[in-house]
């Protein structure tokens, strides 16, 4: 047979696990050894030779402790475990030798010979390897351990060498039999060795029948217990039943036998039945096992909804119900595609975070429609008691189940859509911290077997497709945050509120206030101007009272007689739901000095600010007002220390700073205002009251500054740019990083709007500033 050799491979010492060539599996790793081969495995060309210990208590083998044969793998991915070890695919490629032990850079490397299989089949090894397949065929029909789709899975394969690697991992073989396998090179006597191992375990199995007849017989008294018990039963039938428990306990015995139940928790629940039919009705007990069989016997165990794989009707449902929220709809449509795919997928963890009212729990709700499942909404405010989470012991009548299996049964299948509502209000007391509860729900490697304190057997929550809500995910805890997968919702733009009130909130109110569309007729003007000037917010709650106001209004002009029909627009807006209650910031009418207009980004959206620069005879003091958080305040220090490292630049006289007091101000000082982004903005400002340059009125800016003058990307670009054009700006000034962002802005708004883009503070002042800066 060929072999190849092969240098400086990095080895992974394997504990009481051998993998034979072609075997893909995950391997944990925890030792610091064995984590270093397999990072410099992956930098190298990802392969690794993988040798078994021969001892398994051994934390750090040497060359002795090893065997020689072992197998030359391929690093398919390396993750981290929270507990700190490493999880790491491996494929089996050859069978090899090693030999040259070098420890190199605290990890061993070895130079290996590879022994490939022959895979010639001549009349011998075509014998051998039919014969291995019929025992085997034999051996999985009284194995409990190999399954028919297993067999036939086995039985596809057509390389012997192959056939008897996979027919070897699926035997109860000790580990030194193992590497024995692994060690027999050659095809013919390797399949010769399972075909004699195979023989032996059937002869021990038909020992095992016979044990177990032995135990059926032994069993005979029980069954004397069950008949006297039935005789009991009906002797209290004849005598009138006072209980009445006979008929209720068969009802049980049924719904139980119909639950389709996991055998463990079918064992549970009859144990429990049985005691309670030997307990009196009158005792408190009774009431509490009755309790426990009823949730047993009522929650899914194995009854699921078939999901609707029709990408093109779920889009269809998602864009009819919700105006934006892109991402969070290609990521259900991404699930989705995946799953139809594979027809098998756990339920990711998604948390939608965002201001209240932006569609997060109606988004949820049209996300069950368009898969076709059930929907499920638990409201996790202000939840403090982990037994809100887990359930109680049953050791109190008023024991009951967590929220989550009360969920379960609710919904009445195995895969809802699971919402968790304001899942960063839940906090922790003596009681203890549900959140810490909520790791066993989350985690896709533990919730398949999630432990209710009531129900106390293990339930199955892979297939839930949990969403869960947050306004500020800085507040769930991080083991807990590092579960879900955070989809940010920022808000709504002018344009996707305009749509959203047009398409679903009029609509919706007109209905509920008894209202036609010829009655009340909203134009697009009106619409635009209680989005501007009587709301401000992330979401569209405030708009929808500000229409629902309006339809009262409406509603009883016509009640009254007063009107037939009432057309809405800006003139009428005032008489309808009062003056105008808020202002959006409008662009300068003349070029200023020390005015800069800046771009802000705030919980409602977007909106500009003008940041205002004033100098005055002093002593160097820097004054900063307008209610500023301490990260603005730390730019407006950046800013002027980086205008002091450039007066000559600038033509600024050096002794500025000790000759006068400068007072930056933004206005609207009862606002709170933070963010590292006004950097550029106040360093633009500065400079244009220092060198008497005023600032061109139709600019906006955005960035944050270095002590270099360097501009760094920031957030929001596209609320920004929304408020920018809003209040009539024409250039908008961006770090040069946030040209992705562009895309993400509407195309009607970018063909309005003219971007430059910065990498340094000079390049704003020359384009902010009217002349150039020499």
């Amino acid at each position: 047979m060929p072999v190849s050799t092969k240098k400086n491979i990095p080895l992974l010492p394997l504990r009481g696990l051998l993998v034979y060539p072609t075997m893909i599996l995950h391997i944990d790793v925890g030792r610091e050894r064995s984590v270093f081969a397999i990072e410099h495995a992956i930098a190298q060309d990802n392969l690794i030779f993988l040798a078994t210990q021969q001892e398994i208590e051994n934390e750090n083998p040497e060359s002795e402790d090893l065997y020689r044969i072992g197998t030359l793998a391929i690093v398919k991915s390396l993750t981290q475990l929270p507990n700190g070890t490493y999880r790491v695919l491996i494929e089996g490629l050859e069978r090899a030798e090693w030999s040259n032990y070098q420890e190199a850079d605290l990890y061993p490397v070895v130079d290996v010979v590879t022994y490939p299989d022959d895979e010639k089949r001549d009349a011998e090894t075509e014998a051998l390897s039919r014969t291995l397949l019929t025992y085997f065929k034999k051996y999985s029909k009284v194995s409990k351990k190999v399954t028919k789709e297993t067999y036939d899975s086995v039985a596809a394969i057509s390389e012997p060498g192959r056939l008897a690697d996979m027919i070897a991992s699926y035997l109860p073989l000790k580990l030194l039999a193992k590497q024995e396998i692994l060690e027999i090179l050659n095809v013919n006597e390797r399949l010769e060795w399972l075909i004699s191992r195979l023989y032996n375990e059937q002869e021990v199995l038909k020992l095992e029948r016979k044990i177990n007849e032995r135990v059926k017989e032994a069993m005979e008294r029980t069954q004397k217990e069950f008949y006297l018990r039935e005789q009991m039963k009906a002797i209290q039938t004849e005598l009138g039943d006072k209980d009445g428990k006979g008929i209720e306990v068969a009802e049980l015995t049924e719904r139980i036998e119909e639950a389709s139940m996991p055998e463990g928790v079918k064992e549970a629940a009859m144990r429990e039945l049985g005691r309670y039919e030997k307990i009196p009705s009158a005792a408190a007990e009774s009431g509490v096992i009755r309790n426990y069989i009823e949730w047993l016997v009522t929650l899914p165990w194995s009854d699921a909804t078939k999901d609707q794989l029709d990408i093109k009707r779920s889009a269809a449902i998602l864009n009819r119900d919700h105006d934006g929220l892109d991402s969070v709809k290609e990521r259900v449509l991404e699930y989705l595609a995946v799953r139809q795919l594979t027809n098998s997928l756990r339920g990711p963890i998604l948390c939608l975070e965002g201001p209240p009212g932006v569609g997060k729990t109606s988004l949820a709700r049209s996300i069950a429609e368009s898969l076709g499942r059930k929907f499920v909404r638990i409201s996790l405010g202000g939840v403090r008691d982990e037994s809100e989470i887990r359930g109680h012991r049953r050791t109190y009548v008023g024991a009951m189940p967590g929220r989550i299996i009360q969920g379960m049964k609710k919904a009445g299948k195995i895969n809802p859509v699971f919402l968790l509502d304001e899942i960063d209000k839940m906090s922790n007391d003596f009681r203890g911290d549900p959140s810490a509860a909520m790791l066993e729900v989350l985690d896709p490697e533990q919730n398949h077997s999630f432990s209710d304190h009531y129900i106390e057997e293990p339930y199955n929550l892979s297939n839930v497709l949990f969403i869960a809500t947050a306004n500020d995910p800085s507040a769930i805890p991080g083991p807990l945050r590092d579960r879900m997968e955070i989809i940010s919702i920022s808000g709504y733009t002018e344009i996707e509120k305009n749509t959203i009130a047009k398409n679903h909130l009029i609509p919706k109110q007109l209905k509920e206030h008894g209202l036609t569309k010829s009655q009340a007729r909203f134009n697009d003007a009106a619409i635009m101007d209680i989005v501007r000037y009587y709301t401000r917010e992330a979401g569209v709650r405030g708009l929808e009272r500000e229409i629902a106001g309006i339809c009262r209004k409406v509603a009883k002009q016509i009640v009254t007689g007063e009107k037939k029909s009432v057309t809405i627009s800006p003139g009428t807006l005032e008489s309808l739901i009062g003056k105008r209650k808020f202002r959006y910031g409008q662009a300068e009418t003349i070029n200023q000095i020390g005015v800069a207009t800046g771009l802000a980004y705030t919980q409602v959206g977007g909106d500009t600010l003008q940041i205002e620069v004033s100098l005055s005879p002093g002593k160097g003091k820097l004054i900063l007002t307008g209610k500023l958080g301490d990260v603005m305040k730390e730019s407006a220090q950046t800013a002027l220390s980086y205008v002091r490292s450039k007066t000559e630049e600038f033509g600024i006289d050096r002794e500025f700073h000790e000759t006068c007091d400068i007072h930056i101000h933004v206005p609207e000082g009862a606002i709170p205002k933070d963010g590292p982004s006004a950097g550029v903005t106040i360093a633009t400002a500065l400079v244009s009251a220092l060198t008497k340059r005023p600032i061109r009125r139709e600019v906006g800016m955005t960035g944050e500054i270095t002590l270099r003058g360097r501009v760094l990307p920031i957030g929001g670009v596209k609320e920004k740019t929304l408020s920018a054009h809003r209040a009539g700006l024409t250039t908008i000034i961006l770090p040069i990083e946030n040209e992705r962002d562009i895309e993400d802005i509407p195309e009607s708004v970018r063909k309005e709007l003219t971007f430059k883009l910065v990498s340094d503070a000079e390049e704003v002042l020359d384009i902010a500033l009217e002349a150039a800066i020499k």
